[in-house]
């Protein structure tokens, strides 16, 4: 019975193939030269102003800021977005009462309060719901308050809609002040991250096209001014 011989190769020639073929895995599984491989996620809580009421999805601010993260070369994942039209703390605490999250999200926002001012409810009754969606914010972030970003409540007294029903703007201004006072404040006591973007929304009384064609709420110019300055705070997060 013939014998079948293997020809022995020298150990040498193994290790050079071998390493070929490490190297061959590696370039397939690799991503593109710079690129991030983690996939990172971002939850809005918010009112009309966070689902982008009057302007196309992907104008609404928490889109913009993940557009702009990609393009520098971050990924993510599309927005999460709890948030509607006419929604006050106690709507939206409803909301996630009964909502199926993720068990945390890299990063955070939230932006709530204009509706409780609209309808006359007491700063005192704000703060109270204010800072419980906070913290619960910061929950939904790992327990990371770095990583939450909360945003000050636009001035709509300025709007074309205000304007045409007669409002005091005056008083919606004092009031809106009145109410981001009370939520900067506790923001800072949480250590979470604070946009001031109300005296930015007051541009738009001689800027039309920083609002949507409903005369009330932001356009996407306006929400992309918002997105630069979300996205400037994940950024420094992630570098």
């Amino acid at each position: 019975m013939k014998l079948f011989l293997r020809k022995r190769v020298p150990s040498h020639l193994y290790s050079v193939s071998g390493l070929v073929s490490g190297l061959a895995v590696l370039l397939i599984f690799t991503s593109e030269p710079g690129k991030k491989m983690n996939s990172h996620t971002l939850l809005c809580l918010g009112d009309s102003y966070t689902i982008g009421e009057s302007v196309p999805s992907s104008e609404n601010f928490p889109t913009q800021v993940v557009q702009f993260l990609k393009k520098s070369n971050y990924q993510f994942d599309d927005p999460e977005i709890i948030a509607e039209t006419g929604w006050t703390t106690d709507e939206l605490q409803e909301a996630i009462n009964k909502h199926h999250f993720r068990n945390s999200y890299d990063f955070v926002t939230l932006l709530i309060g204009v509706n409780n001012q609209y309808r006359g409810s007491a700063i005192e009754e704000y703060k109270t719901g204010f800072e419980s969606l906070l913290k619960q914010a910061i929950q939904f972030a790992n327990g990371k308050a770095g990583h939450v970003i909360v945003l000050s409540i636009p001035d709509w007294g300025v709007t074309p809609f205000s304007k045409n029903a007669g409002r005091d703007q005056i008083r919606i201004a004092k009031e809106i002040d009145a109410f981001n006072e009370a939520n900067k404040k506790i923001t800072e006591t949480y250590k979470a991250n604070y946009i001031d973007i109300t005296p930015g929304t007051r541009a738009a009384s001689n800027d039309l096209n920083l609002i949507a064609l409903d005369g009330l709420h932001p356009s996407g110019k306006e929400y992309k001014i918002w997105a630069q300055k979300v996205s400037a705070i994940i950024g420094s997060r992630l570098n």
